[in-house]
């Protein structure tokens, strides 16, 4: 599209600040404005996508529907927006340089010197251009990760000086930082903004709004003194204070005028002022909840939260809905054990299990499986969760000793949950299991048909290992019934235990499609079970 706008978001001084709820925020304005608008993230490691690092390196892996392995700030994007994103919304170094070499070895530069400048930060802009060409979008928000200064980001910062000096009125940078305030001396201090954006400069960037993250209200001058010492109008330094809710950020955008400073900037018209009827209805709700439900999540990765990113903030959204906050506890599955699970679960509403790699910790999963099933406390298994409740309901239902994944144990004999049949042959790691959004075909009158209301669905995956359907009869004839199942392969894609309060196991991953306008019904269900649950607790005490 040509005349589609472009608006990169940068950050100094630290890490963490926001970038990715700023870049969300903003596009949730200008969509409530009414323009096309999507948000992309460039990273700047050197890994091709996500996919194969450790969450505790990089906190959640996003799946998108066409079955990228992306960066957890495009989950932000799709729940602020709720428009799905694709592979072209996350562009990592690995794969700027992976296409560069590659179009090398072809011979597509005709022997010329291969260098940073200009095929790297060519390949770059290339990648940033492709969404508001191929897409037809209004305004492109890209956000680059990491902060100025980083040797990692300077090809990205200078694809943006390159940009800027092409595209002209239709470009333009925003700049978040840092204004600390110092209690001994009960000061704000603006030094580590000016130095952030000084070496902006040094690479030729002049950043035309400031975003700054502060923990007190800014005052007049101290914006002034920022604008002064920066090169920007007093109107393009926004205060983003700290706020109990990401959710509240777009509001708090809106009133210091952010959509409109970008739009002028931008040359585009600014007309009227939207309402977020429904998203400040959301917000209300949220914060007017007074009665909360407790839900366990259980996973190897508690200590990081960032690594159930999703799940946690579809907890928040299904909560929300039902009119509860949800008390939630990080319970380590690798503390979990059959001696102390009782202890440790006894006083939940719910309990999730959450998904997961490997074998570390996965008897401390069995073992809340186990506990939920023989309590009758509402249940939900995502992804390995799903098949821990499967391999749980083998070995002490259908006592079949030593049943397993073959994951865990490729020896086992009874491989509950097997090796999907095209995986078999699969030798890399990265972007090569079943990822993306597959059809399910639901069964009626089952929890997970009532929660849907529907028969086809579509939902994202990210596995190697399915239940084994030479086992689905015995399963069946014992109480664990298949509710959902692929119509193209006939893989079980959702289980349930109907003689259960609420006991339900997904092999796909329904939080990459929860949305604040648009939470997910399997979430709904849950946290309403766990609600119910509660009660009747209530009140047989």
């Amino acid at each position: 599209m040509p005349d589609t706008r472009y608006v990169f978001v940068t950050g100094g001084v630290t890490s963490s600040l926001g970038k990715g709820i700023i870049s969300a925020s903003l596009a949730k304005l200008l969509q409530a404005r009414g323009y096309r608008v999507t948000i992309q993230k460039l990273d700047p490691y050197l890994n091709v996508d996500p996919g194969t690092l450790n969450p505790y390196e990089h906190g959640e892996c996003f799946v998108t529907e066409d079955g990228a392995e992306t960066d957890l700030d495009l989950g932000h994007y799709e729940r602020f927006l709720n428009v799905p994103t694709s592979q072209a919304n996350n562009v990592t170094t690995g794969r700027i340089y992976q296409n560069v070499i590659n179009k090398e070895r072809k011979g597509d530069y005709l022997g010329k010197t291969v260098q940073i400048i200009p095929h790297i930060t060519d390949e770059i802009k290339r990648n940033i251009k492709l969404l508001g060409t191929k897409h037809k979008f209004d305004v492109v928000i890209t956000e680059i990760g990491g902060t100025v200064g980083d040797i990692e980001s300077l090809p990205y910062i200078e694809a943006v000086r390159q940009l800027k000096w092409e595209l002209g009125h239709r470009a333009m940078v925003i700049h978040l930082t840092l204004v600390p305030y110092l209690a001994a001396s009960g000061e704000l201090k603006t030094k580590p903004t000016q130095h952030s954006v000084k070496s902006l400069l040094e690479i030729g960037v002049q950043p035309d709004v400031l975003v700054l993250r502060t923990e007190k209200d800014l005052t007049t001058d101290v914006r002034k003194k920022v604008a002064l010492f920066c090169n920007v109008d007093i109107r393009a330094v926004i205060q983003s204070i700290d706020v109990s809710s990401i959710y509240e950020v777009p509001v708090k955008m809106q009133e210091e005028g952010l959509d409109e400073t970008v739009l002028e900037k931008l040359r585009l018209p600014v007309e009227g002022k939207p309402e977020l009827k429904e998203w400040k209805a959301f917000l209300s709700k949220l914060k007017n909840a007074k009665k909360t439900v407790r839900i366990g999540l259980v996973g190897k990765y508690v200590e990081l939260p960032d690594a159930y990113k999703s799940i946690i903030e579809s907890l928040n959204h299904a909560g929300t809905y039902n009119d509860h906050k949800v008390d939630l506890r990080l319970i380590h599955s690798e503390n979990l054990t059959t001696e102390n699970v009782e202890n440790k679960l006894k006083d939940l509403h719910g309990i999730l299990v959450a998904p997961g790699f490997g074998h570390r910790g996965i008897e401390g999963k069995l073992a809340a499986a186990k506990y939920a099933r023989e309590k009758n406390i509402p249940f939900f298994g995502v992804c390995l969760g799903m098949q821990c409740a499967v391999i749980e309901f083998a070995r002490n239902v259908l006592k079949l000793e030593k049943a397993n994944s073959r994951e865990m144990d490729h020896n086992t004999p009874h491989p509950v949950i097997d090796l999907m049949e095209d995986q078999k042959n699969v030798t890399d790691k990265g972007g090569t299991m079943r990822l993306g959004a597959y059809e399910c075909e639901l069964t009626k009158n089952t929890r997970s048909y009532n929660a849907y209301k529907k028969e086809l669905v579509n939902e994202r995956h990210r596995h190697r290992y399915e239940f084994n359907n030479e086992y689905l009869e015995q399963f069946e004839t014992a109480g664990m019934i298949s509710a959902g199942t692929n119509p193209d392969t006939g893989l079980v894609e959702i289980i349930e235990i109907p003689s259960h309060r609420w006991f339900v196991g997904v092999q796909f991953h329904p939080e990459y499609s929860s949305t604040v306008l648009n939470p997910h019904p399997m979430f709904l269900a849950f946290v309403k079970a766990a609600i119910d649950h509660g009660k009747e607790g209530v009140n047989r005490h």
